[in-house]
This record gives structure tokens, sequence and C-alpha cells, in this order.
């Protein structure tokens, strides 16, 4: 399975996923949306080369960016990023990808699973306050009485299956665009949304 996953287009993927979602998320953080849109590269990698791939592009992903300086808040979540990684694999692995609505689906399931994860770290080491855009909902279901745990999952709840359905929509969109050439040369090539090998565009 490793060798299977980790090919040496999957290798050169990884650290373009990872500046992927480094840029777009910091774009985020600046503008303070209450989404995060930074596990675009991540649920890439995933669809395109399975979950051990995925897990290790979230993973490293939330520790390059803490580590660096950028955000140093990002790097206690890096199990969070890694788990995103591996059920995008997994949903792919499983030909999701194949129907829009079932993808979409495992979007919705995939953050559903991080607001559940993200809640604690959020809430015990940060009190609810990751300088993130999702600040104000923590700040209004506080202000409206409800505990740390509970307002940062509620925000978790509300703004994570949000954010992963945009994320597993675009990289959809971005893997239905790509040559079939390409396509076909990694690992989940015949799992991937539309056209895949060379003679299913000549049947076409």
């Amino acid at each position: 399975m490793f060798k299977r996953n980790f090919t040496t287009l999957t290798l050169a993927l990884i650290p373009v996923a990872i500046a992927i979602n480094i840029a777009i998320g910091q774009l985020i953080v600046l503008l303070k949306l209450p989404i995060y849109l930074d596990s675009i590269g991540t649920v890439l990698v995933g669809l395109l080369a399975g979950p051990l791939a995925g897990l290790v592009a979230g993973g490293l992903t939330n520790l390059i960016w803490g580590l660096s300086g950028l955000n140093p808040t990002y790097t206690p979540f890096f199990y969070v990023a890694a788990v995103i990684g591996l059920l995008a694999g997994v949903f792919g692995a499983l030909r999701w990808a194949k129907k829009i609505w079932l993808w979409l689906i495992g979007g919705l399931l995939t953050g559903v699973v991080a607001a559940i994860l993200s809640a604690p770290t959020s809430a015990i080491v940060f009190g609810g306050v990751t300088g993130a855009g999702t600040d104000l909902l923590v700040a209004a279901l506080r202000a409206s009485g409800a505990g740390i745990m509970q307002a940062t999952f509620g925000q978790g709840i509300v703004s994570d299956p949000i954010d992963k359905l945009v994320s597993f929509l675009i990289v959809w969109l971005i893997v239905l665009a790509l040559p079939v050439r390409l396509k076909a040369r990694f690992p989940q090539a015949d799992k991937l949304p539309g056209e895949t090998t060379v003679a299913d565009s000549w049947d076409a």
C-alpha cells in the first residue's frame, strides 16, 4: 500500500498541495472569514493518491505551517488535518468521486468528524480563540451562555461541514478538469471523476 500510494508523482504533488493549503489558508485568516479552505491540497492528494498520502499531506501542512511561525496555532491541529486527508482518500478509494452527490456527502461527513476532533484542542489549548474568522462564532455562542467546549463544538459543527463541502467540490472540479494522461498516472486513477484513461478519451 505504501508503494502504491507514494509514487514519484505523488511525492512531487505533496509539497505543492502543502503550499496551496498554506497560501489559501493564510489568506482566509487575514480576511477573517468564518471558514478555512486550508485543506484543498490535502483533499486533492487524498483523492488522487489514496488515504496514506492524504494523511501525510494533511499532517505535514499543519506542522510546517505552525512550526514555520506563520501561524503557530495550527500545529496542535495536525492530527485533524491528517484525518481529513485520510478520509478524502478513503472516500476516493470507495469511488465516491465518481458521483458528485456521494463525494459531497463525503465532504460533509469529513467536516463533522473534523469538528468533533478539533473541539477539545480548541477549547483546552486556546480557550476557543485561534485567531481565525470562526472566533466570531465562538464569541457569539459564548455570549449566548454556552460553555467553552459547547461553543467550540458548536462553531465547528456549523463551519466545518460547510468548509469541507466547498473544499471537496473545488477538488472535484479540479480533478475533473485535469488532462486524462495526467490523471492516469496517479494511484487512484480508476476511481476519479471523468475520463481516467486514454482509451476513455478515444471512446468519447
